[in-house]
């Protein structure tokens, strides 16, 4: 680090670093811009262990489990909690339930075979049938109950 005092006024090699922070706080701005804010996804609910007996009872009343069960070679199973549904009739059946219930919750159980779509055709469903909160449960999930 030299310093110059007047005189000679030949070229100097120093690099005007002026012009590089200019496009570096262009691009900044381009990337801010292009990048979304807003997170794309599925929201997932977690079922959480009741803390006592009667809550248990309570809740069991109130959950509703729509199971996709695999079939090789054949078309999924649908189930309801323990009721065995078409899906022809899961819509309808999900709108009865959600029809004077407060508290829009389902949870989604799939068998490990089973291919995603069918699990997305019934979170579709849950949606057509006004439920505010879809959740996914888990073989770990399942385990824990």
């Amino acid at each position: 680090m030299s310093m110059t005092t007047g005189g000679g006024g030949g070229y100097s090699s120093d690099i005007n670093m002026t012009p590089m922070i200019d496009i570096l706080l262009v691009l900044l701005i381009i990337f801010m811009v292009i990048v979304p804010v807003t997170p794309k996804g599925l929201d997932a609910l977690v079922p959480q262990p009741p803390k006592n007996q009667q809550q248990q009872q309570q809740q069991n009343d109130r959950t509703i489990v729509v199971q996709v069960i695999y079939r090789p070679g054949a078309a999924p199973a649908y189930k309801i909690n323990e009721t065995d549904v078409n899906k022809a009739e899961l819509l309808p059946k999900l709108t009865e339930i959600y029809a004077n219930r407060a508290e829009r919750v389902m949870f989604v159980r799939g068998d490990d075979d089973l291919n995603f779509a069918y699990i997305a055709d019934v979170i579709d469903i849950g949606r057509a049938a006004n439920v505010d909160h879809i959740g996914l449960m888990t073989p770990k999930i399942q385990a824990g109950q």
